[in-house]
């Protein structure tokens, strides 16, 4: 097992004292970046980019060659289980993802199983053995999956949606058929998560990109239920050291409180909710993660500066806080910018 050399991220998960506040990007490897746009045309679509896991490696690995980020995360998609359970991915240009097969009825729900990790879902955990080794130990790996209500509200609705109108009517008109879905993407996410684990991933991420367009009782409901039956699920002790968990719901902020009881060890925060206030209502009990808008880097890099030490200043002194953009970086940001945000987080700590 090779040492780790840089344990920031893993210590700030912990709430344990760093030398500087740990910075990665949601979506660091993307289309933001010449290299990845290169690679994927030689892949030829998104999903042999996914699934290839060589190409997965070099994706993964293309920001921490320009930045000098505090972590790696797995080039993948949260998408990658409802396509293992035959909906049939593909990816569409201008338009995203779509499924050929969206679930439109129970008897559909009732036959998904979930996916064997070693077999349908391979091509991820030999990407994850294969960019531990490339690291060799210099930061730590991130593993993710999206979380059981995202997941299925893109398995009911066969794509992206602005209306969510499908699997809310789910909800409502027949709540014990989505419970059965839910239940069955707690069991796939579980198993997922803890196959990365096994393969080498060093903390865990569950990115809920839809639970802040449910009310509060349904968020309870569908989404953070879920999360937490899959929290108590993992494996949260690997090769000596703990794997901490973030937990990241878009438009979440009005549930902090709930989130941060789930077990997990961090939770990540968007743009619209204030650090400060966001710190003051969890207390030690977990560590925070964000929060900077993705659109700050469209600025000149004085007011990315700027905007930076809010950001830091808002959470103030003491451990556990790991900075990241409120949500993914965006396509057209010039990739100097960023390099500009990690300095700016870095040099505030020697003020």
């Amino acid at each position: 097992m090779v040492e780790l050399q840089n344990d920031r991220l893993l210590r700030a998960l912990a709430r344990q004292p760093v030398d500087r506040t740990p910075v990665w990007v949601m979506r660091q490897a993307g289309r933001y970046l010449p290299e990845y746009r290169a690679t994927r045309a030689r892949a030829g679509d998104f999903m042999t980019l996914c699934s290839t896991p060589e190409l997965a490696c070099e994706v993964t690995l293309q920001p921490l060659a320009r930045f000098p980020l505090d972590a790696a995360i797995l080039f993948s998609d949260i998408l990658t289980i409802p396509d293992a359970m035959g909906l049939g991915l593909r990816f569409v240009e201008g338009e995203g993802p779509v499924f050929e097969r969206p679930l439109t009825s129970r008897s559909e729900i009732l036959k998904l199983a979930p996916p064997d990790p070693d077999i349908e879902l391979r091509y991820v955990t030999d990407a994850v053995r294969l960019i531990r080794k490339e690291l060799a130990g210099s930061v730590p790996l991130i593993g993710f999956a999206g979380s059981p209500w995202t997941l299925a509200t893109y398995m009911v609705e066969g794509g992206s949606t602005r209306e969510f109108a499908k699997i809310k009517a789910l909800a409502y008109t027949d709540p014990g058929t989505l419970h059965a879905l839910l239940d069955v993407l707690v069991k796939s996410v579980t198993r997922y998560l803890n196959a990365q684990v096994e393969a080498g991933a060093q903390a865990l991420m569950i990115f809920d990109s839809w639970g802040g367009v449910l009310t509060p009782a349904g968020y309870k409901r569908w989404s953070l239920d879920p999360m937490r039956e899959i929290v108590a699920g993992l494996k949260r002790e690997h090769e000596g050291h703990r794997v901490p968990v973030i937990l990241f719901t878009k438009g979440g902020g009005q549930w902090l409180e709930d989130i941060a009881a789930t077990g997990a060890d961090g939770v990540g925060i968007d743009w619209t909710t204030d650090l400060a206030d966001a710190r003051r209502r969890v207390g030690d009990r977990v560590a925070l993660q964000g929060n900077l808008d993705p659109s700050v880097l469209y600025a000149e890099p004085d007011e990315i500066r700027t905007e930076v030490r809010k950001v830091l200043d808002s959470f103030g002194p003491g451990p556990g806080h790991v900075f990241n953009l409120g949500h993914g970086i965006h396509q057209h940001i010039d990739p100097d910018h960023v390099a500009v945000m990690v300095d700016a987080v870095h040099s505030h700590q020697s003020d």
